[in-house]
């Protein structure tokens, strides 16, 4: 039996080679080119053609390439009774801990300013920090991390989630207590995973509800944001800035007028990368709990979207 690695635009190789070093024995094909699909009982994927898991008909495990799962769960198409686990990394966390932790520190400090100033010779010692009070939007491992690294610095933290958390260690608010968590904040941090409660979350309607001025940091994904909401609540003052990382298109077009808006930050969805070294045993650990009829590590709720 095989695994199947189906991850359009990205080369396998370093996959390939990490698996081989674990499971010399295993078996691994690449999408397109799948000869036996009657063999394949694991595929290891990102953004896959939807459909194409049905090719598989003795497909017992879903791994994803990395934490989020979004991009496996929109594909109506997948037997309820196939298990999807995804990759729990630390370094990831640390990374995306470190992107969170730069993007705040660069409004605190407004080093935007200070670099515009640069370029225009103009020496202004005025108003050198920002008071800020960040709150973040999914209060997960990466979330949670984010806000211990900052109450660490100093910084107060509000966090905000679709569940109830009775006993969290900060300020938390739910659902239908948005609009107060947002009063509470001048920093905004999406770091939500995408579900059908999420999608467009960030939006025209959560924009107007924000303190003047509100600074974002979406770091998630690209379908929280209704990106000419985005632009409309910069025009107004709803948001002061905003540094994204993910996009809903991606690479993100030549034409989009996010590249032209000097209130923009961008990076190309580098603030937290799977890591190869790490989450290779991970899947080899699953594959081999799947062979023996053990319990699976990291498995999705599908409910949940996470």
């Amino acid at each position: 039996m095989s695994l199947a690695i189906i991850s359009p635009g990205k080369k396998p190789d370093v996959w390939i080679k990490e698996f081989k070093t674990l499971a010399p024995d295993l078996e691994i094909e690449v999408y397109p080119k799948i000869t036996k699909p009657e063999k394949v009982e694991y595929v290891f994927l990102w953004q896959h053609p939807e459909g194409i898991l049905s090719e598989f008909p003795n497909l017992k495990l879903i791994s994803s390439m990395g934490a989020g799962v979004d991009h496996i769960l929109r594909d109506k198409s997948i037997p309820t009774d196939i298990p999807i686990v995804r990759i729990v990394d630390e370094k990831l966390t640390f990374s995306m801990t470190n992107y969170v932790l730069m993007a705040i520190l660069n409004f605190h400090r407004q080093t935007p300013r200070y670099q515009m100033n640069q370029t225009r010779k103009i020496w202004d010692m005025s108003c050198p920090e920002l008071d800020v009070t960040v709150g973040v939007m999914g209060v997960g491992a990466l979330g949670k991390d984010v806000m211990d690294k900052l109450n660490y610095m100093g910084f107060p933290v509000v966090g905000f989630g679709f569940s109830e958390k009775p006993d969290f260690e900060y300020p938390y608010y739910t659902k239908d207590k948005l609009e107060e968590f947002l009063k509470e904040v001048n920093v905004l941090v999406c770091l939500l995973p995408l579900t059908p409660d999420t999608e467009n979350i960030l939006n025209t309607e959560l924009f107007e509800k924000c303190n003047p001025n509100t600074y974002l940091i979406n770091v998630a994904r690209g379908k929280h944001l209704v990106d000419a909401d985005l632009i409309k609540a910069l025009d107004d003052g709803h948001l002061s800035g905003a540094m994204l990382d993910v996009y809903r298109e991606e690479p993100l077009p030549a034409d989009h007028p996010f590249w032209e808006n000097w209130k923009i930050a961008m990076t190309p969805h580098i603030a937290s990368v799977t890591n190869p070294q790490a989450a290779a045993p991970q899947v080899m650990e699953n594959i081999r709990r799947i062979r023996e009829k053990r319990e699976l590590v990291n498995v999705v709720n599908r409910e949940r979207g996470y």
